[in-house]
C-alpha cells in the first residue's frame, strides 16, 4: 500500500476566491456560448458577461486564474478567450 503521507494538501483553498464572485449562481451559459452561437447574439451575452465580471470584487484573481491555466473556453475576469491570447502573447 502507498503512503499517504507525501501526498500534497489539496489546493481547494486557492480557489476560494470563486465564492465571492459576482457570477456564482449565474447561469454558465453567460460565460460560456453555446458553440454555434455568432454575430449580435453572441456579442450580446458576451457583453452581458462582461458587465457582469466589471462589478465583481474577485474580477482580478479570476482573470490570473484563467491566465495561468491557458483557459480556453469563455469569458473570465472581463476578457473572452481571444481577448486573453492576446495579452499572453504581448506579455511574452
Amino acid at each position: 500500500m502507498a503512503s499517504t503521507s507525501r501526498l500534497p494538501d489539496p489546493i481547494q483553498e486557492s480557489y476560494e476566491w470563486q465564492h465571492a464572485g459576482a457570477c456564482r449562481g449565474v447561469d454558465t451559459e453567460t460565460f460560456f456560448p453555446p458553440e454555434t452561437e455568432r454575430g449580435p447574439r453572441r456579442r450580446r451575452r458576451e457583453a452581458a458577461a462582461k458587465a457582469l465580471c466589471a462589478t465583481c470584487p474577485v474580477v482580478q484573481q479570476c482573470l490570473d486564474h484563467a491566465l495561468s491555466v491557458r483557459e480556453p473556453f469563455g469569458v473570465w475576469g472581463g476578457l473572452n478567450q481571444t481577448e486573453r491570447e492576446h495579452l499572453l502573447r504581448a506579455a511574452g
